[in-house]
């Protein structure tokens, strides 16, 4: 599958394959369930639904079709080029795999956002 709008995986999907994850240890360059970074685990949770994701953060955004009124399912970046990446959760919540010390998670989106993208 490739961006561009097709909506054969649901945002529910996304949510719960990104939940399967939580509580998995940051791992600088990670992207399997042996420890993740942001956009190993973004891939990663991707990939398992169909959808093949570039590796890092910046790609990702570059790949992604911007949108201004994200939806569940939908990538956050910070950065232009994104440093960071993450899984909206609805809500003003993310899920994300944020830095060393840290498990994947859902939290509360933090400040700096750049912009959001579908890539379902």
């Amino acid at each position: 599958m490739s961006s561009g709008g097709s909506s054969s995986v649901s945002s529910n999907a996304v949510l719960r394959e990104a939940e399967k994850y939580f509580g998995i240890m940051y791992l600088w360059g990670g992207e399997t369930p042996a420890g993740f970074d942001c956009s190993g685990y973004t891939q990663y949770v991707h990939a398992q639904l169909g959808i093949s994701l570039p590796r890092t953060a910046a790609q990702q955004q570059a790949f992604a079709t911007p949108v201004s009124n994200p939806q569940p399912g939908d990538l956050v970046f910070w950065g232009s080029p994104a440093w960071h990446v993450a899984i909206y959760a609805g809500d003003g919540m993310i899920y994300d795999s944020g830095r060393a010390g840290i498990p994947v998670q859902k939290r509360n989106m933090f400040s700096g956002v750049t912009g959001y993208g579908s890539v379902n």
